[in-house]
């Protein structure tokens, strides 16, 4: 099985950009999307043989998140688990709430779940980091608790971190501010402290020079002066089913490049 995940940065630019052709070459079991910046009914989009499940944000144009499947989910559930969000806040210094973004959409299977997730991004002033801090990362490790308790968890999606110094080109450069900062790279690792793989670090090891985002300036992805901020996390119970992880920096048509794992589950 393999399982994609992309940043599209806007569903109804990257089809014009070849999004359904690049689908129907890799032919992935499911794919993740974030950034979809679109409701479904503003969305043309065929592919034959996929159920299209979506998680858009109440303000038009803005976040979201999709899942599409040739594996009919059992269930799908939009937004993070009710008896999770109820126990923290998730509104953040300019009254946005982070719940209303469409950030999170989760499918069952019969031997896993797997949660899709964008990040907030904690903006260049930090006005979004104490959201992260306190209320969303620690959120979004429960969520994927809660479902672990039930069957082994997949999550995947920008993440808006560099985890490691060896996730970015210029670490240095950019100690403390956003997307590095220790609180976000602390958000992160709680995650997998609380028994979930990084899926490419699993395979790859320390292999350097390995990104998924680079800014539009400077010509940094022709220079891959980038950042690993996509991730496909497993719980410890599928290390074992894992058995592949790439990074896609070959697919264009977003300012990220898709991530995958392959599972033999």
């Amino acid at each position: 099985m393999i399982i994609m995940s992309w940043n599209v940065n806007g569903i109804r630019a990257s089809i014009k950009k070849g999004f359904v052709e690049m689908i129907a070459t890799e032919q992935p079991d499911i794919i993740c999307l974030q950034e979809t910046k679109a409701m479904p009914e503003q969305v043309e989009l065929e592919l034959p043989g996929y159920s299209l499940h979506w998680h858009s944000a109440v303000k038009k144009g803005y976040s979201g998140t999709a899942i599409f499947s040739k594996i009919e989910p059992i269930r799908v559930i939009s937004g993070i688990l009710p008896e999770v969000a109820e126990n923290y806040s998730f509104i953040d210094s300019a009254e946005r709430d982070a719940l209303s973004e469409g950030r999170v959409i989760s499918a069952e299977y019969e031997t896993f779940f797997l949660v899709n997730v964008y990040t907030p991004n904690t903006k260049d002033d930090l006005s979004r980091l104490p959201l992260r801090e306190k209320a969303w990362d620690p959120a979004f490790r429960d969520h994927c608790l809660a479902l672990e308790k039930l069957k082994p968890v997949v999550f995947c999606g920008d993440l808006n971190v560099a985890h490691n110094e060896i996730d970015l080109a210029r670490p240095k450069a950019n100690i403390g501010k956003h997307g590095f900062t220790n609180e976000e790279r602390a958000g992160i690792q709680s995650i997998f402290d609380a028994g979930f793989i990084d899926s490419f670090r699993a395979i790859h090891g320390d292999k350097p020079d390995q990104y998924s985002w680079w800014s539009h300036w400077g010509k940094a992805r022709e220079r891959n002066v980038g950042w690993r901020i996509d991730y496909v996390g497993v719980s410890e119970k599928l290390k074992s089913a894992l058995t592949g992880a790439l990074i896609r920096p070959d697919i264009m048509g977003s300012d990220h490049c898709p991530v995958s794992i392959e599972l033999t589950v």
